[in-house]
């Protein structure tokens, strides 16, 4: 099974507002760059739709060591969010329904599929990685514009 570095990020110009995803993949040398732009969506939203797009891009089901600073992405996976939410009907904690569910099952199919070991890395620090996906998700915003 082939094993590939995937960093995301999502961004919003307001939240609600236009936004824009950005991902890059890496395997042996070789270099992905994915992104995309929304009209009308919310900074959480694009954080996911970041992971469902590089996620998809893969051709066969990877090993993938996927790096976000979105905790919402990350936390879900890793503290078992996922878990209590759908043993819960899709409720959150709140006993409402979860947010953006629908990207949140895209997510779920996509991790059936790779064996996904999730990391938070810090946002807009000295990762080069996640610096290149917010540049590439605030020009696709502005592309977009």
């Amino acid at each position: 099974m082939k094993t590939i570095v995937i960093y995301t990020d999502g961004a919003c110009s307001g939240n609600p507002g236009p936004g824009g995803y950005g991902a890059v993949l890496l395997y042996q040398g070789h270099r992905k760059e994915i992104s995309g732009a929304y009209d009308n969506t919310t900074n959480q939203k694009m954080e996911l739709q970041a992971a469902i797009c590089a996620l998809n891009a893969l051709k066969e089901p990877c090993h993938v060591q996927l790096y976000s600073d979105s905790a919402y992405l990350i936390n879900a996976f890793t503290k078992g969010w996922l878990k209590k939410w759908q043993k819960n009907g899709w409720l959150n904690a709140q006993k409402k329904p979860v947010e953006n569910q629908d990207l949140w099952q895209q997510l779920l199919a996509l991790a059936e599929k790779h064996e996904i070991e999730w990391h938070k890395v810090p946002g807009h620090a000295d990762n080069a990685e996640n610096n290149r996906c917010d540049e590439l998700a605030r020009a696709a915003i502005m592309e977009r514009k």
